[in-house]
């Protein structure tokens, strides 16, 4: 097997992004964003997805959290698709649900090729530390966009904002574990196209 790797820089006014990935690693994060939650659900991610990743962005944190959260989705997603390739092996689709205490997320993912986006539900509170909870969904449409994904997330229940958003990244890691896993019985592109 050959390594299924990635590494992305991305540069503009509003942040400066180093990021790497490994699809099949051990779950070692070492992150810093300036945004310290979502520091913990990058490393969470990392951990419960088995994905090695390391990411450093210097962002314009001063005006909020924005910029950073959603151009680390975008340098996550391009990782991804670099590290995937063409796709050869891999189980392509997996659905999966995380508890959290009183909280319950779920995503279903196609590594289609095909961008495309769907979010059911709400936060309970508007921001968890200093990062604003709508940013956990535009988080994982800038991963969908950039890594060619179909994605359809829910937080079907929960009080605490800070379980919703931490068992949605969960969820989004357990089935970005699955769908990226190898399958030993193909050789192909899974797809009657043969090519996704």
């Amino acid at each position: 097997m050959s390594e299924r790797t990635a590494a992305v820089t991305r540069e503009t006014a509003e942040t400066d992004i180093d990021l790497t990935l490994a699809i099949d690693g051990d779950g070692d994060g070492e992150v810093e964003t300036g945004v310290g939650f979502f520091d913990h659900m990058l490393t969470a991610f990392a951990k419960h997805g088995l994905f090695d990743l390391t990411v450093r962005c210097d962002g314009d944190t001063h005006i909020d959290d924005h910029h950073t959260v959603e151009d680390v989705g975008i340098a996550l997603g391009e990782a991804f698709a670099e590290a995937l390739g063409d796709k050869r092996g891999i189980h392509r689709y997996a659905d999966r649900r995380v508890p959290l205490d009183e909280a319950v997320a779920g995503v279903v993912v196609d590594v289609s090729g095909r961008p495309y986006f769907e979010f059911v539900g709400e936060f309970s509170q508007d921001t968890v530390g200093e990062m604003t909870s709508d940013m956990a969904r535009h988080f994982a449409y800038s991963l969908a966009m950039n890594a060619g994904l179909t994605l359809h997330t829910e937080v079907e229940r929960g009080v605490n904002a800070h379980h919703e958003v931490e068992a949605l990244f969960k969820a989004l890691a357990r089935a970005m574990d699955d769908a990226t896993r190898l399958d030993e019985r193909r050789s192909d592109t899974p797809s009657t196209k043969g090519d996704l």
